[in-house]
């Protein structure tokens, strides 16, 4: 292969503007029910439907443990898949109108008594898992087959994230107003109305995504599949352990937090409900601007990206990120424009962290077909979405315990137990996990360089399974 045939690759790694777009709208559906979740399923499990905080308690953790081994299943059957959309596309269309389906009832909130509640919210918490499972591990493993170029796929986790972030602003700023005026001070029907709107939303989202992306990363010709062989060589992968587990210290600190915030303002800070900017309350005003911030840190990715290296950037926002959570313990509550500054400044580094962190996982996709001489992009990537359930599950058991340990009485004014472990599920805790996954992503071991090293040595074994033809 020669230079200019090198330059004519390189430029063609790149995407249009549309398909950036397009990819990134995919993760605006998934956040319209998955930041939802974060921020309000155990309030609206608890306060608004009334099963109690200690069946919760059991609850996450048993269904997100029978739900685990459907990633990676998932994975390899997207691997296995050929179609002339491709391997992974045709699960976002055909998997998007089950996940909407699946996020409505969860809120749908039957008038059952309370273990008809206990097992509508098991198997319908379930099922969304499935869905979720079935329409995300492909849509995120199409990130390592959009492009060849680690840097393209870099710039696509970023539109990827300011989608994200789009959605769970969205969340944040409309759901309260939402659902008060559908419901017509009846929260159980504002959820029921608000849910179905993101329902049809997210199907058409993901249906948008569908047809504006393109699978272009083929597996190495003749490729062999072997369920034994390729889970063999994802635990012998180090890169794909490190950043497993630092994705799910990511995604449990950010569950755990997301979760408390509908209390700590409740309860510890004392939100009166009271419009304190543009007809806002202070919880609201609160969830938005921490994912405006979000959106505003990730836009600067590519700028970091150009300048830095993924990992050492990763990590260096993510410890910023766990001080500022830690500060909220020590900050006075009555001092709402502090709080507010504080929370921009934790979740602008949170935003770009996030995005390169799943950018990683494409480089991992590369790595283990350099190492190993076979490509399991979907089973790789099916870690991400295995990390997102997992700390979810993890940060859903943590804020009921320190609901249920530190005596939380629904409703009721709270005692300096229950407040203090309010506020330590909100600063203390989830701030010590950020700084933890800021050190396995220290320990990470791919840098750019290397990555760029391992690009280089792939782009040379293609060219050479598809010799370019001479000219008659």
């Amino acid at each position: 292969m020669n230079s200019s045939t090198l330059q004519s690759s390189a430029g063609s790694d790149r995407l249009k503007a549309r398909e950036y777009l397009g990819y990134a709208l995919g993760d605006t559906a998934s956040n319209f029910f998955f930041q939802t979740f974060n921020i309000f399923l155990t309030y609206y499990y608890v306060d608004v439907w009334g099963i109690p905080a200690t069946a919760l308690l059991w609850m996450f953790p048993i269904v997100r443990l029978f739900d685990a081994v459907n990633d990676p299943v998932m994975g390899l059957i997207a691997d296995r898949t050929n179609t002339r959309w491709g391997k992974f596309r045709p699960y976002i269309f055909w998997g998007a109108i089950p996940y909407g389906i699946c996020g409505y009832l969860m809120f749908a909130g039957p008038d059952f008594g309370p273990t008809g509640k206990l097992v509508y919210a098991y198997i319908t918490y379930s099922l969304m898992l499935i869905s979720y499972t079935v329409i995300n591990v492909p849509y995120s493993s199409l990130l390592g087959v959009l492009s060849p170029s680690s840097r393209t796929r870099t710039q696509a986790s970023s539109y990827r994230f300011v989608g994200a972030f789009a959605g769970g602003f969205l969340i944040s700023l409309f759901v309260r107003p939402l659902v008060k005026s559908l419901g017509v001070n009846n929260e159980m029907r504002g959820f029921q109305w608000t849910m179905a709107i993101f329902a049809v939303a997210s199907v058409t989202l993901f249906w948008i995504t569908f047809v504006t992306t393109k699978e272009r990363v083929k597996p190495p010709a003749g490729q062999r599949t072997n369920v034994r062989e390729e889970l063999g060589e994802l635990f012998r992968n180090w890169p794909w352990i490190m950043l497993l587990i630092a994705s799910i210290l990511s995604t449990t600190f950010i569950a755990l937090r997301s979760g408390s915030t509908i209390f700590y303002f409740k309860y510890v800070v004392g939100d009166d409900k009271i419009p304190v900017f543009l007809g806002l309350d202070r919880t609201t005003v609160f969830l938005s601007t921490g994912m405006l911030a979000q959106i505003a840190g990730t836009v600067l990715l590519s700028f970091l990206a150009r300048r830095l290296d993924k990992k050492v950037a990763a990590a260096g926002l993510c410890a910023v990120t766990g001080l500022s959570f830690l500060a909220f313990y020590f900050l006075p509550k009555d001092q709402f424009g502090l709080l507010l500054v504080v929370n921009t400044l934790g979740y602008l580094c949170m935003g770009p962290t996030s995005a390169l962190t799943w950018a990683l996982y494409g480089d991992v996709a590369d790595y283990g077909e350099w190492k190993f001489g076979r490509r399991s992009t979907g089973l790789i990537f099916s870690a991400s979405l295995f990390s997102i359930k997992t700390g979810i599950m993890v940060g859903g058991f943590l804020l009921p315990l320190f609901l249920a340990r530190f005596d939380y009485v629904k409703d009721a004014v709270q005692t300096p137990r229950a407040l203090l472990g309010i506020t330590l599920a909100f600063s203390i805790v989830p701030g010590i996990i950020a700084l933890l996954k800021a050190g396995a992503l220290m320990i990470y071991p791919l840098s750019q360089k290397r990555v760029d090293e391992v690009e280089r040595e792939l782009a040379s074994r293609r060219a050479l399974a598809s010799p370019e033809k001479e000219p008659s």
